[in-house]
């Protein structure tokens, strides 16, 4: 068994862990808020449409790492997010099967574009399980700097944002994260944690959750590296094992806290 153990390798891990610890700080609070909308398929839906505007970039030959392709998946996610916006106000009563059905066309069409590519496979799996343990300091140092600012905007003005305002916010934050850590890391990040503390005193929500998030990347992407295993899918189980954890000790729902 020791045969398939492999050394940590914490200049790998690291950047990797600060990759995560990043994604956590914008997504655990916009999953909370997804949580109470009730729209949980909205991460999936624009994290998909994003990867749409990279595969299209693709498609055109575009630099992998370019800023056209950043703009393209950026472009793309805001689409996503106004569309998301008039579906609220147009069918507020069945806008997550909407938001369902458009994750599905989203999906679809960018197999569409995938099914002429002799490495489309690997582009998919890219897409879905992203690269976290690849990821450059490049990549890290636009990530940090997007992350404080839609931090800021989100602790200092989310009052006065609106739908429209959560939404924008919401696609600029995916866009970045869904390059990085891929859909499903997108969708654990935010949803996970948000379940995980949903029924704790409303003033620990956010740093437990927070935690949690953390401890789950590390873990996961410790023994991804020791294990050998795809790194995006040991978080995502170490994310599960971790949120069950966390709601096991939470009150139960007849002496839950109010929010």
């Amino acid at each position: 068994m020791l045969d398939h153990w492999h050394p940590l390798d914490w200049s790998i891990v690291g950047p990797a862990l600060v990759a995560g610890l990043l994604v956590l700080a914008t997504h655990v609070p916009l999953g909370m808020q997804v949580l109470r909308k009730g729209i949980v398929f909205i991460d999936l839906a624009i994290a998909q449409i994003a990867g749409l505007g990279v595969i299209a970039a693709d498609a055109l030959g575009w630099e992998a790492q370019g800023w056209g392709v950043q703009l393209a998946a950026a472009s793309a996610a805001l689409v996503g997010a106004a569309l998301m916006t008039w579906l609220e106000r147009r069918w507020p009563d069945v806008q997550e099967a909407l938001i369902g059905a458009l994750f599905v066309l989203a999906s679809s069409v960018g197999l569409l574009l995938l099914a002429g590519n002799p490495h489309g496979g690997e582009h998919l799996k890219d897409l879905l399980v992203g690269q976290i343990l690849w990821v450059t300091p490049s990549q890290l140092l636009g990530m940090a700097a997007l992350t404080a600012v839609l931090l800021a905007l989100w602790f200092g003005a989310r009052e006065r944002l609106g739908s429209t305002g959560f939404y924008v916010l919401f696609a600029l934050a995916v866009t970045a994260s869904v390059q990085l850590v891929g859909v499903y890391l997108v969708f654990s990040s935010l949803i996970m944690p948000a379940l995980a503390v949903r029924r704790a005193p409303t003033r620990w929500r956010l740093p437990v959750a927070w935690g949690l998030g953390a401890t789950a990347y590390l873990l996961g992407l410790a023994l991804s590296a020791v294990l050998d295993l795809p790194s995006g899918a040991v978080v995502v189980v170490a994310m599960a094992a971790c949120a069950m954890g966390v709601a096991s000790l939470m009150p139960t729902a007849r002496s839950a806290p109010e929010a």
